[in-house]
């Protein structure tokens, strides 16, 4: 139970609201049988398309446009399917959203709907509901804990939603409760999920899916802990109190399946990127590249979900940050891989890059590699580790997830692999890589690597 102020007796205001709207959904799917089925109708129905393609273009269909829409329609298939299961397909769902930013224009429309539908799709609770979770971890006079309480929630996401409210000091809060059933529902997409990993490996040709959705599967576990992520935030609160251009909100309390924050208001990202001034967005992205990039060095946690929905822009101009289910710990030992691998990059030695990669384990003993190709790929890391500045863009962008997703058997990535203790790093960079490119961000990548990591920096020639 989380006790109230003892010193202080408050009458319980709770606001009172209109009438929720109906739900899209009041309950998850939780059982294993009918959450399977849905994800393996995903990959027979892209088999199908396969199948129909042949046809297509036995009879003279340009092979490339049968193949864009065997892509884009599966695309649609999943991120419908992924937004009716929620759990740790959905979260998997969003990391799709960098494909999507990575597709060209006239192809992006399909896939940028489709995103759209599963990142609003979150099965609202009616009041009724909240009341009940909140009552069951908070215990029955929960009421007294507030002074107001809106029924509406504020935000949702996954396997939760967000509301707002007054802490019985007066504090505005943020209280994030759990959806019934989420946990059931997740541990379930735990089961079944990996019967679905040939069609990421389909969508996602140049990756090695399986250990990485392996290891994402055991990070959104770890994110159904309401006191892990509590801890998390105290961390970063801890780490980045002083900061002059980063906010992060005070844990006021945890309990069970309930979290309660500080509520920060600020303008969410995906509020401004459409409209924001280019050096207001530019100034934010820098921002953003120096919280993920000295969170590890300051709290010694990897922030592992950035989006545009988690960065705020705070009416005092600094950047505020929320969500915090997704950190894990530091690898420290990553280090020495970046100055291994980095001082190879730099130097521009395709040699010393292939020793490094396999000292590593990012190639299997005894596969071989086109190192010219690879080191040809990593070298816009190298522009942007020796240049003040380097801008990220939506081309730029589009041009790696073009390389990455290249359907060739020769395409290099298909020859590299990735020690799955590296998973949250890389889920960590490629969101900051697709924000920073949202908000055409010019990185000053060198400046921050040697003021958080002088000794990896040095190691690397920087």
């Amino acid at each position: 139970m989380v006790e109230a102020d003892p010193d202080r007796r408050v009458t319980p205001l709770l606001r009172r609201t209109e009438p929720a709207a109906e739900p899209r959904g009041t309950a998850l799917p939780t059982g294993k049988v009918a959450r399977s089925a849905r994800l393996a109708a995903v990959p027979v129905a892209y088999a199908g398309r396969r199948i129909a393609g042949l046809g297509k273009r036995a009879v003279g269909r340009d092979p490339a446009q049968v193949q864009r829409d065997i892509r884009l329609r599966t695309a649609e298939h999943l991120f419908q399917v992924l937004g009716e299961l929620k759990g740790c397909v959905a979260k998997l769902g969003q990391l799709l959203g960098l494909l999507e930013l990575g597709l060209a224009p006239d192809l992006a429309e399909p896939y940028r709907q489709a995103l759209a539908r599963l990142h609003d799709s979150a099965p609202a609770m009616l009041p009724g509901a909240v009341h009940a979770e909140l009552a069951t971890h908070l215990g029955g006079d929960w009421r007294s804990l507030f002074l107001e309480f809106d029924d509406r929630a504020a935000a949702a996401a996954s396997v939760g939603q967000v509301h707002r409210a007054r802490w019985h000091d007066g504090t505005p809060v943020a209280v994030k409760v759990m959806y019934p059933g989420a946990r059931t529902a997740v541990l379930a997409d735990l089961q079944v999920l990996r019967r679905a990993t040939p069609l990421f490996t389909a969508l996602l040709p140049g990756a090695d899916t399986r250990p990485v959705i392996e290891a994402l599967c055991e990070e959104i576990r770890a994110e159904l802990d309401y006191a892990r992520e509590a801890a998390n935030q105290r961390a970063f609160a801890a780490a980045f109190a002083d900061d002059p251009d980063v906010v992060l909100s005070r844990v006021i309390a945890q309990r069970g399946d309930v979290l309660v924050t500080e509520w920060l208001e600020g303008v969410p990202l995906t509020q401004l990127i459409p409209r924001g001034a280019a050096a207001e967005l530019d100034r934010l992205g820098v921002l953003i590249l120096r919280f993920l990039f000295s969170a590890p060095a300051r709290a010694a946690l990897v922030y592992g979900d950035p989006h545009p929905g988690n960065f705020l822009r705070m009416p005092d101009g600094r950047l505020g940050v929320v969500d915090f289910g997704a950190c894990t710990p530091w690898p420290s030992a990553f280090l020495d891989v970046a100055g291994d691998v980095g001082a190879a990059v730099i130097a521009d030695s395709p040699a010393d890059l292939e020793a490094a990669i396999r000292r590593h384990g990012f190639v299997a003993p005894g596969r071989a590699l086109d190192i010219a190709t690879v080191a040809a790929r990593l070298r816009p890391v190298r522009e942007a580790l020796l240049a003040p500045t380097y801008p990220l863009t939506a081309d730029w962008l589009r041009e790696q997830v073009r390389l990455a997703t290249d359907l060739r058997l020769s395409n290099v990535l298909r020859q590299l692999t990735m020690p799955p203790d590296h998973t949250p790093i890389l889920r960590s960079f490629l969101g900051g890589i697709a924000v920073l490119c949202q908000l055409r961000t010019e990185v000053p990548l060198r400046a921050e690597c040697t003021r958080w990591y002088p000794e990896t920096a040095a190691a690397a020639g920087l």
